[in-house]
């Protein structure tokens, strides 16, 4: 195989052609071919070219296939970009410098495959492949997501050493409608292999079963030889009960002259009695047999398919399965691994679909391109609903190519050869059309072409209906915007104008420390009729492992040490601009819900209580559970209480979970003794649900969910009597307009004591266990919201990144000693007041009044920032938690007793940012290994943060690696904390989440252990 690629025959470049889709390419089809193939997998020659028409030379090396060569090969490494293609030709051409990848390997044919009918197929290649086999051309394929196949049976040599060629180009027309949101890179990024059927063989198997046990196989049947025999039929069984070829189908084929001697068609149908229907929930699977008999009776073929028993459809604003009304709980995913790039093995998709399951998801979309056939066996097997999403995105040239007939037939070549392969899986219950493409007539003749051949499911494409959502575009059949407002959603849905169920593709950005609002949706969703749900973007972090010695991506040998979102020593998360890829899209890949090692990230927790199937509510003294599933009882779940009180810890007991149908409540007790005589002041009581039995997706006693319910309120004295009087309003004071409660009132005379607050010259506080006087902060390390939204820039407008402190003046009143400072910003001016008072349990008492002026309408915080000594390594709080959680996003944080290591407490996005904190915290302690340290019991519950990093180091930093952690604790108390949004892509934090102008107090209390 020495000289040139087989480039110079061709009359025109492939790779510069949009209406050449393929080119001796087989028809797509349905039947399974991995059974019994010849896998092609392992290392392969290699020689990377400059451009597809340049002479190959001696230079070959090794790489592994499937794989990518930006992962392997230090010559052309990765690139992301999101909207802007990676070089500037316009559609369909392709730059001059264009990365082509040859790979070559030898294999041994059987010898008792002769006379047989064999197959080559390649999973996905990016983005153009031409196939040879012995030198002889076998065919060309294009869409970098679903597999190629060619008839090799004349090219190949059974029985003897065969060496197959795949040419692989990476830039083409093909590259400008698959500019999705991700990491270039070029390869053949899945299974390669080799299969043989008989020459009268099964084409394809189309199989419709609905809820009611209505079964119906269609099957196509061809000849490789020419004309199809006399005398093939079909039999199969499922699971074991026998079927029969439908007679009645082929006597009308035969009256109608619909018989053709090249392409059999057949029919099997049968109706399962007592049916087990197919759910996200239920994901119950049969097994279907078909086989293809030659009229001897002997079988010349067999597909095996799991299939499932459900119906699909939408009716009034609805999207029904099985005839339920479901809500939609998905989330986007990307093929990803942070050292292979875009080839994922079926444990990693099964990893993914577990994690998944586990936190509450009930459906994925498969964004922005098929998936392996793998993937969609799982979500079958493991019960998810799948949004099957062609191969097209143009996302920077959309206007232009939606109604270019040039590309025409790559649109509904990619739709309907998506639609062939997919159509039996159960768990695909809508095809899309792509994404962000804008719309045009190519969509429109590939959904022409869907709802022809598929009438069972639903169609949805976001840019059908992107300007009018009660348009009756034909292409969508579901309103699925982007990144809309609860306020749009809502307004949509009460103006009686709606038409079609609304369903987001994409909201809730999980880019950085996100997420905000999470609770705020699905409670709009879930009280809204023609709301059903949505799918957050996205599941991965696309950080990838880079090796800091090279500057390399670590590739597929790497040692995959990393965890908890820590990357191992001398390597680190790298995203855009990294590999000195330009142009190039920063950090915007890093925006998903679990970390590149897949470990989750806080968002997660939240999302799993809001998807929770059990709730608990406690009304009138009456405590009730609720399962809020649409098919299943609690049979499969085990319980717990878990009592957490304030003052008196925590007590557990068993909970024995009553007979609760779908959608039901029933009133439960809690064990008295739980209760009992278990302190005083405020108490939560949660019901931790874990799995009963082994599930498909998770071991037994797995966590599920923590429902929690209030059973008693902290007091509104939180200080003893013998407390020194609360400091009283500052002259003039207007009312918080943050919307965060000041103090509650302080009862009781003050009392002397003979501990004596030190202050300095400047009015700082001196403490034993403190290195840094609490100060005000209004600031914080920027999230990727903040910076993207345009907070971060507009707070660095104000100098609230640089906050200078002028002493205004201290005063000492017997042991109360009263600071006043002024913090400059902009044009105006923070007011700050701190009264320091000893209380005679050695504690000392802080009340805290900052004036914001009205200049100040939307800041990050407002609290206090101190720092501890040294040694003070955990943390153990009274709040929400164990995670890390924030205003706009603590519905999976149950109130509780937690504990952690404090450099456990921050977490590592993969941009540094502010991050760790938690919300809704009554007290805290930092404590040494000796059990010495402080404790701090705040006035109202509160969110806090303990981290080793100041705010400052975390903004400067573009990577971890950067970060140089403090020996000591970093400690913020706020009485007000902006929440999180989402503003990187999408809304931004509610109002009521915001903090504003106005008087902001808070309280607190310092004691040494």
């Amino acid at each position: 195989m020495k000289g040139q690629p087989l480039m110079g025959s061709w009359a025109v470049r492939p790779w510069e052609s949009p209406e050449t889709t393929g080119w001796r390419r087989l028809p797509m089809h349905a039947v399974d071919r991995r059974p019994g193939s010849l896998s092609l997998d392992g290392r392969w020659r290699f020689h990377l070219l400059p451009a597809p028409d340049a002479p190959l030379t001696e230079e070959w090396s090794e790489l592994v296939v499937p794989g990518c060569w930006t992962m392997q090969d230090p010559r052309d490494p990765p690139q992301y970009t999101n909207v802007q293609m990676p070089w500037p030709e316009y559609p369909p051409l392709s730059p001059a410098t264009n990365p082509t990848g040859v790979h070559e390997r030898d294999f041994d044919v059987p010898a008792d495959w002769a006379g047989l009918r064999i197959v080559l197929q390649a999973g996905a290649a990016e983005s153009v492949l031409i196939a040879e086999v012995n030198g002889h051309a076998v065919g060309i394929g294009k869409d970098s997501h679903l597999a190629s196949e060619f008839d090799v049976t004349d090219a190949v040599r059974p029985g003897e050493r065969n060496t197959v060629r795949l040419t692989v180009v990476k830039w083409s027309d093909a590259s400008h409608i698959e500019d999705q949101d991700h990491w270039w890179h070029g390869g053949i990024t899945r299974s390669v292999l080799l299969y043989a059927t008989d020459p009268l063989h099964l084409a394809d198997v189309k199989v419709q079963a609905d809820q009611g046990g209505s079964l119906r196989v269609d099957c196509q049947v061809r000849d490789a030889r020419g004309p199809l025999p006399r005398g093939w039929y079909l039999s199969g069984d499922l699971d074991g009960i026998a079927l029969a070829q439908n007679a009645e189908f082929d006597r009308v084929n035969e009256e109608t002259e619909r018989v053709s001697e090249f392409l059999g068609e057949a029919q099997l149908c049968t109706r399962v009695r007592d049916v087990r229907p197919w759910s996200a929930e239920t994901p119950a699977l049969y097994g279907l047999t078909v086989r293809l008999h030659r009229a001897d009776g002997s079988i010349a073929d067999t597909a095996y398919h799991r299939i499932g028993f459900r119906t699909v459809e939408i009716r009034g604003r609805d999207l029904l399965v099985n005839g339920e009304r479901v809500f939609i709980r998905g989330v986007n995913r990307h093929d990803f691994h942070p050292l292979t790039g875009r080839t994922v093995t079926r444990a990693e998709m099964r990893a993914d679909l577990e994690t998944m399951k586990r936190f509450g998801f009930n459906a994925v979309r498969t964004s922005h391109y098929p998936n392996d056939p793998a993937l969609l066996d799982l979500a079958d097997e493991l019960g998810l609903y799948v949004v099957d999403e062609a191969n097209i995105e143009s996302h920077d040239h959309a206007h232009e190519i939606a109604d270019d007939p040039r590309y025409l037939p790559a649109f509904v070549d990619r739709v309907s050869r998506m639609v062939l392969r997919d159509k039996n899986h159960p768990s695909v219950v809508i095809w899309s059309l792509g994404n962000e493409s804008d719309y045009g007539a190519n969509h429109d003749a590939a959904a022409g072409w869907v709802r022809r051949h598929d009438p069972t499911r639903p169609l949805q494409y976001e840019g059908a209906a992107k300007t009018d959502w009660s348009s009756r575009e034909v292409a969508s059949d579901i309103v699925c915007p982007m990144y809309a407002s609860i306020d749009e959603i809502v307004a949509h849905a009460v103006s009686g104008d709606q038409t079609k169920p609304l369903i987001l593709c994409e909201y809730s950005h999980a880019m950085g420390n996100s997420n905000g609002s999470l609770a705020d949706y699905w409670a709009a969703i879930e009280s809204t009729p023609g709301l059903q749900g949505g799918f957050v973007w996205e599941f991965w972090d696309h950080g990838i492992l880079q090796d800091l010695s090279d500057g390399r991506p670590a590739g597929p040998g790497a040692p995959n040490t990393f965890a908890d979102g820590v990357t191992a020593p001398g390597y680190r998360w790298a995203y855009g601009g990294d590999f000195g890829d330009t142009p190039n899209d920063g950090a915007f890949c890093a925006d998903g819900l679990v970390f590149p090692d897949r470990t989750p990230k806080p968002a997660m927790y939240e999302h799993r209580e809001l998807a929770a199937p059990v709730r608990l509510s406690y009304e009138g003294g009456q405590l009730r559970i609720h399962n809020r599933q649409h098919f299943r009882d609690l049979s499969w779940l085990a319980g717990e209480w878990v009592l957490a009180a304030e003052e008196a810890g925590t007590r557990t007991a068993p909970a024995e979970l009553p007979r609760v149908p779908p959608a039901g409540s029933a009133v439960v007790e809690p064990p008295a003794e739980l209760s009992a005589n278990h302190g005083v002041g405020e108490a939560w009581l949660t019901l931790r649900l874990t799995t009963a039995g082994d599930e498909p997706w998770a071991g037994c006693g797995t966590e599920v969910c923590t429902p929690q319910v209030r059973l008693r309120e902290r007091p509104s004295v939180w200080l003893p009597a013998w407390a020194p009087a609360a400091v009283p309003p500052a002259p003039g004071a207007v009312p918080s307009a943050s919307g965060v409660a000041g103090s509650p009132a302080v009862t009781g005379p003050a009392v002397q004591v003979e501990v004596e607050v030190e202050v300095d010259a400047n009015g700082l506080l001196v403490h034993p266990l403190l290195t840094s006087s609490p100060v005000l902060s209004l600031w914080r390390a920027p999230t990727d919201n903040d910076l993207l939204g345009g907070s971060a820039q507009r707070w660095q407008e104000l100098d609230l990144d640089s906050l200078v402190r002028q002493p205004v003046s201290v005063e000492r009143r017997a042991e109360r000693v009263t600071v006043r400072s002024a913090y400059p910003t902009g044009a105006s001016r923070v007011e700050h007041e701190q009264v320091f008072s000893p209380l005679p349990d050695g504690g000392l008492l802080i009340e805290e009044t900052a004036v914001l002026p009205e200049g100040l309408t939307d800041v990050a915080r407002v609290g206090t920032v101190l720092e501890t000594v040294e040694g003070l390594d955990r943390m153990q709080w009274y709040g929400q938690g164990p995670w890390e959680t924030y205003p706009d996003r603590s519905a999976g944080g149950p109130v509780g007793h937690h504990s952690a290591r404090v450099d456990a407490l921050f977490t590592p996005y993969l941009r540094p940012q502010e991050s760790g904190g938690r919300y809704g915290v009554r007290r805290f302690s930092l404590l040494s290994a000796t059990g010495g340290g402080l404790s701090v019991r705040l006035d109202a519950p509160r969110q806090i943060s303990v981290t080793r990093y100041r705010a400052a180091d975390l903004a400067a930093a573009a990577h971890h690696d950067e970060l140089v952690p403090l020996p000591h604790c970093v400690v913020h108390l706020d009485a007000a904390h902006r929440g999180l949004g989402t503003a990187s892509c999408g809304p931004d934090t509610l109002p009521s989440y915001r903090v504003g102008p106005g008087v902001h107090r808070w309280a607190w209390v310092l004691r040494s252990l």
